[in-house]
């Protein structure tokens, strides 16, 4: 049968894809440990009647996280999240939410007031505004004495979003708020602004912002060092249909775009519009996937002790049609990005028959620089702001805003690249480990409501775990951190949880295998515990994972017990890690599941036991890392069995035997009677005399008789226990022997629809 040739080349192009798939390097990164929802080692906050807590302003000042929601604002205290301190209510009147429904929207859900932003101002006071049943309104909030006090009043519009779902985002730069949402009703006309004394904004233009999805902004201090007395810059990241792709499909790309912060707009020419609006495609290669992926979500992280430029930005990316769950987290550094706006070619739309296509311009650029700041050599130039910048150079920026130059990752691909539920909302912490290195931990959160915390060293990434957050699984909306702990959102709740948790490692083993750079092992207390706990040497490892630096661990206890025949057994043995292979031996014998034994994730089962079933059995698991290979044995336990032999399988076999062996003999007795009875009668043998006294003597009598053997059960006895072997290993296992104390009931499982099966059938 003929092979199409489109079919050779289609399986000829997929080959590098299925071969990056088999490595399993980190699609499939899992993590080490899953911590179930635990209420002890969370705090979290909810009001009956009370949704979608979003947005969060911490004010580590006052000790408090104030957490905007639907119709109300919070104040909690900073520690412990579960404590609220004030709260103000903001909801809607009856007259507004009529007229919103008038509008045809939804009264119940559409006409509320969701709290959308909350900024701190220089004043101490708090600038908060709401959608306000799709009437945006924003106003002040001040905390004193306790209490919050709201004063509402001012426009919302181009400040807030109309749509309660609609995507936007704020800062607060010197007491000028940056936004960047939707003007009208209907969400049709996007925008990024700046509320001051001297408003400004984006031209209405599809070249501009074509159907945004806005995700985040940041404030970059770019005038700082800046040989040139640059100006600072506030950066933009979004999603957009791309203008310049030639797709029959609308086609959505990554963007960031940047404005300066001291822009006025032109004199003529883009009057109260910015002049200095540039945007970027934003990359994130994803096993060079033909179609981009989309970012969610940003965090902006710097070392105070260098330069603006080695600043990093952290950004999610998920894929834009549902045929991939594939998530990926990407870093750009904030140099590499200044440099194409200050220095890389810009993208010209060209009228081509029909349809227009943007093409790299490749003609004299004006001077100033399209785009650029006012800096030194523009006021040399007599250009001390935008507005005295020349017509050309505003028409230039105002037909091509668009970088030809697409920005490309830090490292030129992803830090992590998984499989599954798609990642939401990050923030980054640098942590300094024992062994003097600096790790970027990422806190990622998940649709289903998962947090993962993941390190990345060189080309490797690696999930230290990962943790649920709330009760039932919600999409993880917000995160933020505050010294040692996370505050995550969601329309449920909202929920505090630590950066580490050291205490569940329970063995040094564990402990360095975690590769935690907050955790570490202290061989005084003999715990794994925070690194800034103490000034005592830890033992940690998380570049290489290397356990062999532990001390040697005391063997694991061998845990008696007595079972029964036809029980239901379970010996308990649960992996701290899901990145080790568990395994079980019986007297040295590797062990398989079958239909008797079930080997379960946290240990072993046991269906309807047998004398064969007694022995010693040891679990082992063994986790590799960084090439090395660690095995642990995790649990022993004896099992004999307990009663005498007559109440064993073996010894009613012995029985029933014995019993057919006497009917036998019984039988063979009845034939002999019958033939000595037919041999008298016929006179082949005579009767015997009667005895009777005679005198001077007495004649005998020959007694016939027929000896019946007595029966005995034959017995059973119990293998020998085989005396277990010394092991250095460490276990959590604390049982009672099983012949002089309480046996551990928790370890044993009665299921009642399973029945013992003797196979062989009593004679």
């Amino acid at each position: 049968m003929a092979v199409h040739p489109l079919v050779c080349i289609s399986s000829f192009c997929l080959l590098p894809l299925a071969f990056m798939l088999d490595q399993d390097s980190t699609l499939d990164c899992v993590p080490r440990r899953s911590v179930p929802y635990h209420s002890e080692s969370a705090h979290i906050f909810h009001e009956e009647g009370v949704s979608n807590y979003t947005t969060m302003l911490l004010r580590e000042d006052l000790g408090l996280l104030f957490l905007g929601a639907r119709e109300a604002v919070y104040a909690l205290n900073l520690s412990d999240i579960s404590k609220k301190q004030a709260s103000v209510k903001w909801e809607v009147t009856q007259q507004q939410k009529a007229d919103c429904q008038g509008k045809g929207k939804e009264p119940e859900t559409e006409c509320k007031n969701y709290i959308r932003i909350l900024h701190k101002m220089a004043d101490d006071r708090m600038y908060v505004c709401g959608t306000n049943a799709y009437n945006p309104e924003c106003g002040y909030m001040s905390y004193a004495g306790g209490k919050l006090t709201l004063e509402p009043g001012e426009d919302g519009k181009g400040k807030c979003p109309f749509d309660p779902f609609q995507s936007y985002a704020s800062i607060m730069v010197d007491d000028d708020l940056y936004s960047a949402t939707s003007m009208n009703f209907l969400g049709s006309e996007p925008v990024l602004m700046r509320s001051s004394s001297s408003p400004i904004r984006t031209e209405l233009r599809n070249s501009w912002l074509n159907e945004p999805t806005f995700v985040s902004m940041a404030h970059m201090p770019e005038s700082q060092q800046s040989p040139k007395e640059d100006d600072d810059k506030v950066y933009l990241f979004f999603s957009e249909t791309a203008v310049e792709c030639d797709c029959y499909n609308k086609l959505v790309v990554s963007r960031v775009a940047r404005v300066c912060k001291g822009d006025l707009g032109g004199e003529r020419t883009l009057q109260k519009k910015w002049t200095s609006f540039l945007k970027a495609r934003l990359d994130c290669p994803v096993l060079d996937s033909q179609v981009p992926h989309v970012v969610r979500d940003t965090y902006r992280w710097c070392d105070p002790r260098k330069h603006w430029k080695d600043c990093l930005f952290f950004a999610v990316f998920t894929p834009q049609f549902d045929t991939s769950q594939l998530s990926a987290v990407c870093s750009y550094r904030v140099g590499d990005i200044s440099k194409v706006f200050a220095e890389g070619k810009f993208k010209t739309p060209v009228a081509v028959e029909t349809f227009i296509k943007w093409v790299m311009y490749s003609g004299d650029v004006p001077v100033p620089r399209p785009g650029a700041c006012i800096d030194s050599e523009a006021r040399q130039a007599g250009i001390t702001q935008s507005l005295d910048l020349p017509d050309r150079t505003l028409q230039f920026i105002q037909d091509r805003p668009l970088m030809d130059q697409a920005i490309q990752p830090k490292e030129g691909k992803p830090l992590l690249v998984r499989r599954g539920p798609a990642f939401t909302c990050i923030v980054v912490q640098q942590v300094q480990a024992k062994d003097g290195g600096k790790y970027h931990v990422l806190f990622i959160g998940t649709e289903d409501g998962m947090l993962l915390k993941a390190i990345n060293h060189g080309d490797e990434m690696f999930i230290i775990e990962q943790v649920q957050l709330f009760p039932a699984p919600h999409s993880v909306k917000i995160l933020r951190f505050s010294k040692d702990l996370i505050y995550a959102g969601s329309d449920y709740a909202a929920v505090q949880v630590p950066v580490a948790t050291c205490g569940r490692s329970s063995s040094c083993l564990d402990c360095v295998l975690a590769r935690d750079p907050h955790c570490g092992w202290d061989d005084v207390t003999g715990s794994c515990i925070a690194i800034s706990a103490t000034e005592r040497g830890l033992i940690q490892s998380v570049k290489e994972g290397d356990a062999s630096l532990c001390p040697t661990a005391a063997p694991v206890p061998v845990v008696n017990r007595s079972i029964s025949p036809s029980e239901n057994v379970k010996l308990l043995c649960a992996s701290p890690s899901a990145l080790a292979i568990s395994s079980w031996e019986q007297d040295g014998r590797h062990l398989t599941s079958s239909r008797h034994l079930q080997l379960l994730p946290d240990g072993l089962l046991i269906l309807n036991a047998t004398e064969s079933d007694a022995g010693l059995y040891r679990c082992v698991w063994a986790e590799r890392s960084k090439g090395r290979k660690y095995v642990v044995a995790a649990a022993e336990y004896q099992l004999s069995m307990k009663g005498d032999s007559r109440s064993t399988p073996e010894a009613r076999r012995a029985g029933a035997s014995m019993a057919g062996w006497q009917t036998a003999v019984a039988v063979l007795l009845l034939l002999l009677l019958a033939l000595l009875a037919w041999n008298f009668y016929s006179g082949h043998l005579p009767l015997p005399r009667m005895c009777g006294k005679t005198r001077g003597g007495s004649d005998g009598s020959r007694d016939h008789a027929a000896d019946h053997p007595d029966p005995t059960a034959s017995g059973w006895s119990e293998d020998k226990l085989l005396v277990p072997s010394s092991h250095n290993f460490r276990s959590n296992n604390n049982h009672t022997d099983g012949n002089g104390g309480k046996e551990d009931d928790a370890t044993r499982v009665t299921l009642s629809s399973l029945q013992f099966i003797d196979d062989e059938s009593e004679i």
